[in-house]
């Protein structure tokens, strides 16, 4: 049974909510081996295959009380290290500055509100213009349905120079020199220090709260 691989995301990672005056926010086998792969990309040892941006997809959602927002940001790049079908590293790096909005029509208030993500309120990205995501470990789902996720993957994200540990199950696979790789990562924001609106840092918010997990939905190609 040929073995899969993974290709981690980051993942990382773009809120949601907006000021008070901004308007309305694979198929592969999975191997039955229990085995663990831990690695980064910079010691991991295969044959490096390169993330393509042009054909990968990072999308953003994240919810409040009175709503929710989703958009895009771009994979500004990375690599990720497989050897004898398997993975033995990857980093990732993720451009904060291309936060974007898609729900919001207006284009003012779109503006608003994608001005208040990249500010010091959220991910602050004149100082911190790029997010990061390491992989750490990887392991086969045993008995997954195909196309359904087939790995588990463990990696360090770091946004805002603070690093924290997130894990997810991705759809992954490697054929003819190409992975591919799909997945939901849910991240704590308050663990990033990106304050604006949470509950963790402020009381009495009431219908202004802006829930401190958002998910990241990852689709991405890399080539050898």
């Amino acid at each position: 049974m040929k073995r899969t691989a993974i290709l981690a995301s980051f993942a990382a990672t773009f809120l949601f909510a907006a000021c008070n005056n901004n308007a309305g926010e694979s198929t592969a086998e999975a191997t039955t081996e229990e085995v663990t792969t831990e690695a980064s990309a910079a010691t991991g040892e295969g044959e490096v295959y390169n993330v393509v941006p042009a054909q990968s997809e990072v999308t953003w959602n994240g919810k409040k009380v009175a709503g929710e927002h989703s958009g895009n940001i771009e994979m500004q790049g990375g690599e990720l290290t497989v050897a004898d079908g398997e993975v033995t590293g990857g980093t990732f790096t993720i451009d904060m500055a291309s936060i974007t909005n898609t729900d919001i029509t207006d284009e003012e208030q779109n503006g608003k509100l994608v001005g208040h993500l990249k500010s010091d309120d959220f991910f602050g990205v004149e100082k911190y213009p790029t997010a990061t995501f390491t992989i750490t470990s990887i392991s086969p789902i045993e008995g997954a349905v195909a196309g359904q996720p087939n790995y588990n993957v463990e990696g360090d994200l770091t946004i805002k120079d603070k690093t924290n540990k997130v894990s997810f199950p991705a759809t992954v696979s490697v054929n003819d020199n190409v992975a591919t790789a799909k997945a939901d990562v849910t991240v704590d924001r308050a663990k990033y220090d990106v304050r604006y609106g949470s509950n963790s840092f402020f009381d009495n918010l009431g219908d202004k709260a802006i829930e401190d997990e958002f998910t990241v939905s990852f689709d991405l190609t890399a080539q050898k």
